[in-house]
């Protein structure tokens, strides 16, 4: 893959990978936690030759993705995600994008997607509609759900966020193993990967997501507006296909958010697929790109 660029927006030096013809349709891949912008390399290959023009950014915390300043909240919320997303296209003139993604990355795309429709050409979203509804993160999930949110509920302690500082290798592996059962994936895939964990902002901005999301610690003023439309739980218009994996170890499936998604829709699952779609599934990861452009002709 190419070298690295960076850019700077309000509050970071953002490192990513834009890779093909500029004049080509631009297409953000947006990856999640516990992964980086490797998650992509083989979904890269095939968009190229479809004509896209590809940006793959490390999101904050991750990789050589900085901060600008050092008092700056290292915050993780959902709400900073989308707007790290919104500016990167704003430095680099992208007026409209296709835009895909799952877990962190996903939600970024869902909000912009949902708040900004016109910057968006079409969405891919793993797990579907994943805007948190955090005025209601106190209500109970069943039994099963919350047994595999147990490495949320870690972090929310002092003793898990220095289990992340000092374990956060085999953390990452672990729920590398259980969220896809399925996928056996390389000690050279893993270990292209985890480097990007050594950010200095790792450990604080992880931390900060998964308390924020069950309203423990305060947000970035600075996006507070932002946060204050998402507890609304906006509809999303743009054409779009949600993706699921059949044997997902952190989702139990996503059909029924369906109704959210107000404009041309369908909704898929990858056979033998777990929570890191892209990289488990690059083909049918693509092929969802490209018919998510097609639902928007």
């Amino acid at each position: 893959m190419e070298q690295l660029s960076r850019i700077t927006t309000s509050q970071l030096e953002i490192a990513y990978r834009g890779i093909g013809d500029k004049e080509g349709w631009p297409c953000i891949l947006n990856h999640g936690f516990p992964y980086d912008i490797h998650c992509y390399d083989e979904c890269v290959k095939l968009l190229i030759d479809a004509g896209a023009y590809v940006i793959v950014p490390y999101l904050r915390g991750y990789g050589p993705t900085r901060f600008l300043l050092k008092d700056t909240l290292r915050s993780g919320e959902q709400a900073v995600l989308a707007n790290d997303l919104l500016e990167l296209m704003d430095a680099l003139s992208i007026e409209k994008a296709v835009l895909a993604g799952y877990d962190w990355g996903g939600r970024a795309s869902c909000i912009v997607a949902a708040l900004w429709p016109d910057r968006v050409s079409a969405l891919v979203s793993g797990n579907s509609y994943n805007i948190q509804n955090i005025p209601r993160s106190t209500e109970p999930a069943p039994a099963s759900e919350e047994a595999s949110f147990w490495y949320q509920y870690y972090f929310h302690s002092e003793r898990g966020r220095r289990g992340l500082e000092v374990n956060r290798r085999e953390i990452s592996r672990l729920l590398w193993q259980m969220w896809s059962p399925t996928w056996n994936f390389s000690e050279a895939e893993f270990e292209a990967t985890v480097a990007s964990f050594d950010n200095p902002d790792f450990v604080e901005v992880v931390v900060h997501s998964y308390r924020h999301r069950f309203g423990l610690v305060a947000g970035d003023p600075a996006v507070s507006q932002i946060e204050l439309q998402l507890e609304k739980q906006p509809d999303i218009s743009v054409a779009t296909i949600t993706v699921d994996g059949n044997v997902d170890g952190v989702s139990g499936g996503t059909a029924h958010h369906a109704h959210k998604f107000t404009g041309p829709h369908q909704h898929r699952v990858f056979d033998k697929a777990g929570h890191n779609l892209p990289q488990e599934k690059p083909r049918e990861w693509v092929q969802a790109i490209l018919d998510a452009r097609q639902l928007a002709n």
